[in-house]
C-alpha cells in the first residue's frame, strides 16, 4: 500500500499577492491533482511519488514547476502570462500594444534598471536600446551623461527631450531607479513628433511605479560597495624624468642637466597620479517602497538614499548624496466614470568635484605634468612651497621648475565646496470616460528646481604662479519653476474589424527663475564651515562682486493630435500633427509645424503565411516618415537686448569729478528677426520579427535623419560692436542601420537569455552657410597657444572631425630629410633633423602649412554594439552585460608641450633616440617642434566593456513563508574588464570643449570599477 504524503499550500498572484481560485495542481506525471478554491487553497496526495513535482496551471497565467521535496506546506506564485507582443509601449499621450507599433522605439524595464546598480538611470540604460549611444563625459559622481540618439543631429544642443509621467524636465538624475517602472525610447520621427519642436534629438519617456490593487507589497533594495580605477597611467619617476630631460636639452643645443651619477642616485620621486586617486571609495543606495490600495484608489510609496565617494581626490572634494522620495497615487469615482491622480518626486541632493574640464580648468592635467622631483610636503608637513625657501629634509628646498606646484594640494585647497540641488517634479490630473472609449484628461504639472552653492577658497602659496594672498567666501542661489498644462480628448472605438483611435490636444508651457550671487573675502573664521557672506569683513570693492538678476521667460503653446487606425491587427496606420508656437522666436517665425505618418503590415496575419508561421510566428513590416523641431537656445535670441550700467560717459569737468559720469547703454547683440526652428526631417524602415515558437526575437531599422537649418551663432567681425546674433544654417545628414536580437529559452529547470544589439551610424555635413564654410573649433586648448585642432562643422566631413597633419613616421637620418620632396623635388622640411616627424605634403607645394591638414580622426563611433546573457536555476542568477563602440577616435593630449619641464607618460621611454629605434614617437625637445597637432595626438577609441557582471541567490525559494516573495543577495563587478588599445585611464570619452567637440582626453577622470554586495527583499 502506497505511503500517504499530503501537501497543502495557497497559491497566489505573483503580481499583487491575492488568491488565486480555480488553479489545477498536479502531480507530474500522473492523473492525481485537485484545484484550489475561493482563497486559493489546495490539498494533494503526492505520496508513493519519487522526487514528487507539482505542477500548477491557471488560465492568464505562466505554467509553474516545483519540487515538492519533503515539504507538507507550499506556497507558490503565479506570475502574468504576458506575451511580449502584448505587452504595452509608452507613446507620447498614450499606450500601445507593442504589436501595433509602427516607429522605431526602445524600451527597458525598470527591474533591469534596479538590477545594475548604477546610481543613475542612464548609466543603467547603456547598451539597452539600439542606436542610443550614451558615454560619460565624466567618471566623477553625479556628472551627466551624454546621450546620443541616432547620431549628432545638430552643434548645439544634441540631448533628447526627457518626460517623466508626461511632463517635461531637463534631466532625469534626481530619479532612483528603484522608482522606474519603464523607460521608452522614440528613435524616430513618427514616434516623437507628437512633442514637436522639442524632439529633433529623439524623446526619452520615464514612467514612475504606481500602485496595483491588493494587499501592500514592501520592497527594500540596496547594495553597498567599494571603488578604484580600472587602469592607472604611469608617468615618468625621478631617474627617466630626468634622463628625458636631459635628452631633450641635448636635442635643443645645451648641455645635460644631470651627471650619470646624480641620476643613479635618485630615488622615484612622486608619483602624482598615485597621489591623486582615492582608493576604496565607497558607493551605496537604500531604496524602500510600498504599493498597494483597492479597486477604487492605488499607491506606490518610495524612499531612497544613493550617496558615492570620488576616487579621485575622495569624498572631501569629490562626492555625490542623493535623497528621494515619491508618491504617485489614483482614484476612481462615479463607477469608474471619473478618475483622479497625481504623480510627485522630490529629491535633494549634494554634489562636490574637483575640476573636470579644458586644460586651464582640470585637476587630473595638473598631475600629468608636474615633475616627480616635487615632494608633497616640508619637514614642517605643510603642502611644500615652491616658491621660497622650504625646508625639505633639512635643507632649503632649491626648486627644479619654479613654475610648477604641488597639484594635489592645489585640488584640496581650490575644490572647497558645498552645493545642493533640489527638484521636485510632478502633476495632479483628472480624467473623465463618460462612456467607453471616449476619455477627457486634464493634466497641470510642475517642475521646480533650486540650487544653493558655497565655496571657500583659502590664503595659499604653493608657487609664483600657484597663490592667494587673501581669502574668499562666495554664494550663491538660484531657482525656477515650470509649469505645465496639457488636455487631451481620446476615443477608441472599432466597427466590425477597424480599430480606430483619435486623439487631439492642447500644451501650454511656461519657465522662469531668478538669481544672486556674492563673493567677499576677509572671513572671520577661515574654512568652509563658516563660508558665509555674514562672516565676511572685507570692505574694498575690488574683492566684492555680486549680481542677482531674473531669468528669461520661456514660452510654449502647443496644439497637436493623432489618428491611429488598425484592420484585423494587419493594416496599420498612424499620423500625427503638432504646431508649437516659442516665445524663443520673433512672431512671424514662432509657429512650427511638425507631421508624421507610419504604417505597417503584419504579414503573418495573412493567410500566405501559414506555410513558414512555425518558424515565423509574427512579423511586421513599418515604415515611418516625420518632421521634429528644436529649439534650443536662450530666450528672446532674436532680439537686440539693451545692457545698461556697463557703457558709462563722462559729461563733467575738466577736473573729473563723479558727478558728471552718467550712465550708458547700448545694444549688446545684434537682432535676427529671421531666426527659426531647427528642423530634423527622418525616414524609417523596418520590421519586427518572433522566430522558433517567440523564442527569438528580432528587430531590424534602416534610418535616414537629415537635421537643417541649425541654430548657429553668426560670425561678425568686432567692429560690428555687439555680439552676433543666432541664425539659421547648416545641414547634417545621419543615415544607419540598427539590429537587436533576444533568444529566450528553457532547458530543464534553467531558463536563459542571450540579447545582442547594435548599430551603424554615418555621420556627414552637407551644408555650412559661412563664409568659408566651416564652423571653427576653440584654440589654445590642447596646451598653451595650440592651434585648432577640431572642426565642429565642415561639409563632406562627420561633426566635431579632428583636423591636423598626417604624418609619415619619423626621420631616422639626414638622407631621409633630403628625401623628403615634392614631384618637382623641393625639400619640403629643409630644416627638420632625425627624429623629428614626417609630415606630409598633401596639396604637393613643397612646404607644410595648413593647406595639409586634413581629417585625421572622427570622435563618433561607426559602430555601438552591447552583448548580454544570463540565466537563472533553482534561485540562482548570474548574468553578464557588455557594452562596446568601435570606428571613432580620440584625441590625447595629457602634456603642455609648451612647457619643455613638463613630465610625460612612460610612453616617452620608446621615442625616437637613434637610427632604427623608433618610426612613430618622435625624439624629444625642449619645443613643440615636434607636437603641431597631427595624427600622433590621435588613438583608436575601440573598446569593449563588461559593464556588470552579477551573481545572486534568492533565498525565498529556501524560506517556507508566503509572505516573502523574494530575499535575493547578489554580488556584482561593475566597469569588470575593458578591452581596448587606447593606452589613457578609460576609452569611454565623452567629453567635449564645447557643443559640436567630443572624444577629447586633456586628463579625464576615468569612470571606476566597482565591487559591490546588494539586497532585493520583497514582502
Amino acid at each position: 500500500m502506497a505511503q500517504s504524503q499530503i501537501v497543502k499550500g495557497v497559491v497566489s498572484s505573483g503580481s499583487d499577492g491575492e488568491p488565486l481560485p480555480g488553479v489545477t495542481v498536479l502531480l507530474k506525471g500522473t492523473s492525481t491533482g485537485t484545484v484550489t478554491d475561493l482563497d486559493g487553497n489546495y490539498s494533494v496526495n503526492v505520496g508513493g511519488t519519487t522526487d514528487p513535482v507539482l505542477v500548477y496551471s491557471f488560465i492568464g497565467f505562466v505554467k509553474k514547476e516545483t519540487v515538492v521535496g519533503g515539504r507538507s506546506v507550499l506556497d507558490v506564485s503565479l506570475d502574468e502570462d504576458v506575451t511580449a507582443l502584448d505587452e504595452v509601449v509608452v507613446v507620447g499621450y498614450g499606450v500601445q500594444q507593442k504589436k501595433l507599433v509602427t516607429g522605431a522605439t526602445g524600451q527597458v524595464k525598470g527591474d533591469k534598471l534596479t538590477n545594475l546598480s548604477s546610481t543613475d538611470a542612464l548609466n543603467a540604460m547603456q547598451g539597452q536600446v539600439a542606436g542610443v549611444n550614451i558615454a560619460a563625459t565624466s567618471g566623477q559622481p553625479g556628472e551627466s551623461m551624454k546621450v546620443t540618439i541616432r547620431g549628432v543631429g545638430t552643434i548645439g544642443n544634441s540631448g533628447p527631450l526627457y518626460i517623466v509621467d508626461g511632463i517635461q524636465t531637463g534631466d532625469i538624475s534626481y530619479l532612483n531607479n528603484s522608482d522606474i517602472a519603464s523607460i521608452d525610447v522614440l528613435k524616430d520621427a513618427a514616434s516623437a513628433a507628437i512633442y514637436g519642436s522639442q524632439a529633433a534629438n529623439g524623446v526619452v519617456l520615464i514612467t514612475t511605479k504606481t500602485g496595483k490593487a491588493g494587499k501592500a507589497q514592501w520592497t527594500f533594495d540596496s547594495y553597498y560597495g567599494i571603488q578604484e580605477p580600472a587602469n592607472q597611467i604611469r608617468m615618468l619617476n625621478s631617474q627617466e624624468y630626468a634622463t628625458i630631460m636631459n635628452e631633450a636639452a641635448i636635442n635643443s643645443g645645451k648641455v645635460p642637466y644631470f651627471s650619470s651619477d646624480s641620476i643613479a642616485n635618485m630615488g622615484s620621486g612622486t608619483d602624482w597620479i598615485d597621489e591623486m586617486i582615492y582608493n576604496n571609495a565607497i558607493t551605496q543606495n537604500y531604496a524602500l517602497g510600498v504599493s498597494g490600495g483597492n479597486e477604487t484608489s492605488t499607491y506606490s510609496m518610495s524612499g531612497a538614499y544613493t550617496g558615492q565617494e570620488g576616487i579621485i581626490g575622495g569624498p572631501d572634494v569629490s562626492s555625490y548624496e542623493r535623497f528621494s522620495f515619491r508618491v504617485n497615487s489614483d482614484h476612481k469615482f462615479f463607477k469608474d466614470i471619473v478618475t483622479v491622480g497625481q504623480h510627485l518626486t522630490f529629491s535633494y541632493m549634494k554634489k562636490n568635484g574637483i575640476s573636470v574640464g579644458n586644460q586651464y580648468n582640470n585637476s587630473m592635467r595638473a598631475a600629468y605634468n608636474t615633475s616627480p622631483f616635487l615632494p608633497m610636503y616640508d619637514d614642517n608637513g605643510d603642502y611644500l612651497n615652491n616658491s621660497t625657501s622650504s625646508m625639505y629634509q633639512g635643507q632649503a628646498w632649491d626648486p627644479w621648475f619654479p613654475g610648477e606646484s604641488n597639484p594635489y594640494a592645489s585640488m584640496m585647497l581650490n575644490n572647497q565646496n558645498d552645493n545642493n540641488n533640489q527638484k521636485m517634479l510632478g502633476d495632479f490630473y483628472v480624467e473623465i470616460e463618460p462612456i467607453e472609449g471616449l476619455k477627457l484628461r486634464s493634466r497641470f504639472g510642475y517642475d521646480y528646481y533650486a540650487s544653493e552653492d558655497r565655496s571657500y577658497s583659502p590664503e595659499y602659496e604653493l608657487s609664483i604662479y600657484a597663490q592667494r594672498t587673501y581669502d574668499a567666501a562666495s554664494q550663491s542661489m538660484s531657482k525656477g519653476l515650470a509649469l505645465t498644462w496639457d488636455n487631451t480628448l481620446s476615443y477608441d472605438f472599432e466597427v466590425g474589424e477597424h480599430a480606430v483611435t483619435v486623439m487631439g490636444g492642447t500644451y501650454a508651457w511656461i519657465n522662469n527663475g531668478t538669481w544672486m550671487s556674492v563673493s567677499n573675502s576677509g572671513l572671520t573664521i577661515s574654512d568652509l564651515d563658516h563660508a558665509y557672506i555674514d562672516n565676511t569683513t572685507n570692505t574694498d570693492l575690488t574683492r566684492l562682486s555680486y549680481g542677482g538678476a531674473p531669468n528669461d521667460e520661456d514660452k510654449l503653446q502647443s496644439y497637436f493630435g493623432r489618428l491611429s487606425y488598425a484592420y484585423k491587427d494587419k493594416y496599420l496606420l498612424n499620423a500625427t500633427f503638432r504646431a508649437d508656437g516659442s516665445s524663443k522666436f520673433a512672431k512671424e517665425n514662432r509657429w512650427g509645424y511638425f507631421p508624421s505618418v507610419s504604417a505597417g503590415w503584419v504579414l503573418s496575419g495573412e493567410n500566405f503565411w501559414s506555410p513558414v508561421e512555425n518558424v515565423v510566428s509574427f512579423m511586421k513590416l513599418r515604415a515611418s516618415w516625420g518632421q521634429v523641431g528644436n529649439q534650443n537656445i536662450d530666450a528672446f535670441q532674436f532680439l537686440a537686448p539693451v545692457d545698461i550700467g556697463q557703457a558709462n560717459y563722462y559729461f563733467g569737468s575738466a577736473d573729473f569729478d563723479a558727478a558728471g559720469n552718467s550712465v550708458g547703454a547700448y545694444p549688446s547683440r545684434l537682432s535676427n528677426t529671421n531666426l527659426k526652428w531647427e528642423v530634423s526631417e527622418q525616414m524609417d524602415f523596418g520590421f519586427d520579427a518572433y522566430l522558433l515558437d517567440t523564442r527569438l526575437e528580432v528587430n531590424l531599422d534602416w534610418y535616414k535623419k537629415t537635421t537643417k537649418d541649425w541654430l548657429l551663432v553668426k560670425p561678425v567681425y568686432a567692429t560690428a560692436g555687439a555680439d552676433a546674433p543666432f541664425f539659421n544654417g547648416g545641414n547634417v545628414t545621419n543615415q544607419g542601420l540598427e539590429l537587436a536580437l533576444i533568444w529566450s529559452d528553457q532547458i530543464g529547470e534553467v531558463n536563459y537569455f542571450i540579447s545582442a544589439n547594435g548599430a551603424k551610424n554615418k555621420n556627414e555635413v552637407s551644408e555650412v552657410p559661412t563664409d568659408d564654410g566651416i564652423v571653427h573649433g576653440l584654440t589654445n586648448m590642447l596646451y598653451d597657444n595650440a592651434t585648432e585642432f577640431y572642426r565642429r562643422a565642415e561639409s563632406g566631413y562627420p561633426i566635431g572631425y579632428f583636423w591636423g597633419y598626417e604624418t609619415g613616421g619619423v626621420f631616422q637620418n639626414e638622407g631621409d630629410v633630403t628625401a623628403h620632396t615634392n614631384s618637382e623635388g623641393q625639400i619640403i622640411q629643409p630644416n627638420a633633423k632625425p627624429g623629428d616627424l614626417i609630415y606630409k605634403d598633401l596639396n604637393d607645394d613643397g612646404k607644410i602649412d595648413d593647406a595639409d591638414k586634413d581629417m585625421v580622426g572622427d570622435p563618433n563611433p561607426d559602430f555601438t554594439y552591447s552583448l548580454s546573457l544570463g540565466f537563472d536555476y533553482k534561485g540562482f542568477d548570474f548574468s553578464v552585460l557588455a557594452y562596446g563602440v568601435a570606428g571613432n577616435q580620440i584625441v590625447q593630449s595629457y602634456r603642455n608641450h609648451a612647457n619643455g619641464y613638463s613630465n610625460y607618460t612612460k610612453a616617452i621611454l620608446d621615442r625616437w633616440h637613434g637610427e632604427g629605434t623608433s618610426n612613430s614617437t618622435p625624439r624629444v625637445t625642449e619645443s613643440n617642434v615636434n607636437y603641431q597637432f597631427s595624427d600622433v595626438f590621435v588613438q583608436n577609441g575601440d573598446f569593449l566593456r563588461l559593464n556588470n557582471i552579477t551573481l545572486g541567490y534568492d533565498f525565498a525559494k529556501l524560506i517556507d513563508n508566503p509572505a516573502i516573495g523574494k530575499l535575493r543577495l547578489y554580488a556584482s563587478v561593475l566597469n569588470a574588464y575593458t578591452f581596448t588599445a587606447y593606452d589613457g585611464m578609460d576609452p569611454e570619452v565623452g567629453y567635449g570643449l564645447e557643443n559640436g567637440s567630443s572624444g577629447v582626453d586633456l586628463g579625464y577622470y576615468p569612470r571606476p570599477r566597482t565591487y559591490l554586495l546588494g539586497l532585493n527583499f520583497n514582502f
